[in-house]
């Protein structure tokens, strides 16, 4: 299956993909942390690439309910953003699955399909992350586990898992990559 991981620098999920025999690739406009397989890009300009399935993980820095109190003061990059998720949600690929946290897609676009917690793949991490799927079945949880540290939204308490740095906050968790490539994988 020929397998497009949208806005994702990490290759977390793009790994998980072809662990399991997929032609899986990356992109983004960052460059990944390997240079195997990823892609440089705007991803909108490889979208009618002939993909089977696309996991997309737009940033969420303008759509996100941690930064609601600054919606008012950055309208012009909330409206681009949402365009930009409504252009993937549109696009020529059967299977679509879009990733992000509690925000504004919910409200100005289309509730999610799917809210999803880590612990439920295995990390003792309570973090609510929203799937908006199309051809796809839901995830199911693999393995849940107790979780010992919570996202908040004021986005002030540092935990083992949790980073000062929003790029590194993005990155998928391992078990829920895994979890979309035997789950997904498989869904053809």
């Amino acid at each position: 299956m020929k397998v497009l991981i949208a806005c994702e620098f990490s290759g977390i999920v793009r790994d998980a993909f072809r662990t399991r025999g997929h032609d899986a690739w990356s992109c983004d406009i960052l460059p990944s942390r390997s240079d195997t397989y990823h892609i440089q890009t705007d991803v909108l300009s490889i979208l009618d690439q002939g993909w089977d399935l696309m996991i997309a993980h737009p940033p969420c820095t303008h759509l996100s309910s941690s930064g609601a109190r600054w919606w008012k003061d950055k309208i012009d990059e909330s409206e681009k953003a949402l365009v930009f998720v409504q252009t993937l949600m549109d696009s020529p690929i059967n299977k679509i699955a879009i990733e992000n946290p509690i925000g504004m897609i919910s409200t100005r676009i289309k509730r999610p399909t799917q809210i999803i917690q880590p612990y439920q793949f295995g990390h003792p991490v309570s973090k609510s992350t929203c799937l908006w799927l199309k051809n796809l079945a839901e995830l199911v949880s693999t393995e849940i586990v107790e979780p010992k540290w919570q996202y908040l939204k004021s986005g002030k308490r540092i935990d083992a898992w949790y980073s000062n740095n929003k790029t590194e906050r993005s990155v998928t968790f391992k078990g829920i990559a895994e979890a979309m490539a035997d789950q997904w994988g498989t869904n053809v």
